[in-house]
């Protein structure tokens, strides 16, 4: 919420392409409705946490696109400040990884004299008592550095979440490798966003912008097909940019876990119509998106019985498509559950360990780990 206890505005701009005229006018209208950037101040430190999951080039539409960050980076320094460019993907938080990830990612030529890339992989641990789930975590030392901190996201549809965004975004905060302990300690959906929405609520971003000129859609987050939308939005809260964002692709706060929790929690409103949405772009809407439908099921005590049987006749899987494998081991690796064994070559999935993270589906090379509803999910949600 803004200081009048009024929702955040949130700024949509047309951007058809990825050109630097795009790019800074589009940027320019949508920051602009969002705030400005009159809190930049010459010498300023400022943290840009783009969306760098995985080794993706940008024609991926996996990670937020290097022209816009570029542009972006141009802006703080023409204002006087430094910027630092950093996030943490999936796997191994290291120097080879984090160069390898700023390679694919286009990321790595943005580098002067105003910008840098994260390159410390050193590690804290925060204490926030007044969280609701997330009370104690670890997160990326370079963080601290900063005097402020932009979320710069990617619009997708994510496995486990089903919409990945501004929100989502801040688990690359977390270590890579610790990423999965989450996972595994959270393993209810419900739960699981609550996390982020603490993430959130503790670094407390001061700007938070979304590259939805081409976003993801069908097996995102990192497999799924690029979708043109043709806008950047920007805003000072994460939830409401998430929540106008999710209403160009045909999503609710109902569909969306973590937009649910931060409306229960007062920080977010249940619909993008109590939303001022701003600009050239407020009216984009995308017609017949390919989502992944959320976990959104709760089974209470009183059902415990049928909890197993009701659990595996509703709830999404990952399953594995053979012809697509290479037998590369690399969800095996990722599973927080231990769920996964490679046999012949290929993964085999214990259902009774899997904890529906996604984490396989999520980090498969490939794309062969794909999210399956079971028959009767689909019958009562068509």
């Amino acid at each position: 919420m803004d200081m009048d206890g009024l929702y955040a505005n949130v700024g949509i701009a047309k951007c058809p392409e990825y050109t630097v005229e795009c790019a800074r006018g589009a940027l320019t209208e949508a920051i602009d409705a969002a705030g400005g950037l009159d809190w930049v101040k010459v010498g300023m430190k400022i943290a840009i946490k783009p969306n760098l999951v995985t080794f993706k080039h940008p024609e991926a539409a996996a990670t937020t696109h290097p022209l816009l960050v570029g542009e972006l980076c141009r802006m703080l320094a023409d204002r006087g400040a430094k910027v630092i460019i950093g996030d943490s993907p999936g796997g191994v938080y290291s120097n080879a990884i984090l160069s390898a990830v700023y390679s694919a990612s286009g990321m790595n030529t943005l580098e002067n004299e105003s910008v840098t890339l994260n390159r410390n992989t050193d590690t804290l641990d925060a204490d926030f008592p007044d969280a609701k789930c997330a009370k104690s975590f670890p997160y990326t030392a370079y963080l601290d550095e900063a005097d402020a901190i932009i979320n710069f996201s990617k619009l997708k549809t994510h496995g486990m979440m089903g919409f990945s965004g501004a929100v989502k975004n801040m688990f690359g905060t977390v270590p890579g490798t610790r990423k999965p302990e989450f996972h595994y300690r959270y393993p209810n959906v419900c739960d699981f966003a609550n996390v982020l929405v603490d993430l959130n609520e503790f670094f407390k971003p001061t700007l938070c912008i979304m590259d939805a000129v081409w976003g993801m859609e069908g097996n995102g987050p990192t497999a799924g097909e690029p979708r043109h939308i043709g806008c950047v939005l920007a805003s000072k809260s994460p939830y409401c940019l998430d929540i106008a964002a999710a209403s160009i692709i045909g999503l609710t706060t109902d569909d969306i876990m973590t937009l649910s929790v931060a409306n229960e929690r007062g920080l977010a409103p249940k619909s993008a119509d109590e939303l001022d949405i701003i600009g050239s772009g407020a009216d984009i809407r995308v017609a017949e998106y390919r989502t992944i439908p959320p976990q959104k099921l709760d089974f209470s005590d009183k059902f415990l019985a049928l909890n197993g049987f009701v659990r595996s006749c509703l709830t999404p899987n990952p399953v594995l498509t053979k012809a697509e494998c290479v037998g590369c081991g690399e969800c095996a690796k990722m599973c927080p559950a231990h769920a996964i064994k490679l046999k012949d070559k290929k993964p085999k999935i214990d259902r009774s360990q899997c904890i529906h993270c996604f984490c396989c589906q999520e980090f498969c090379p490939k794309g062969a780990l794909k999210v399956k509803r079971p028959l009767i999910s689909r019958l009562l949600t068509k």
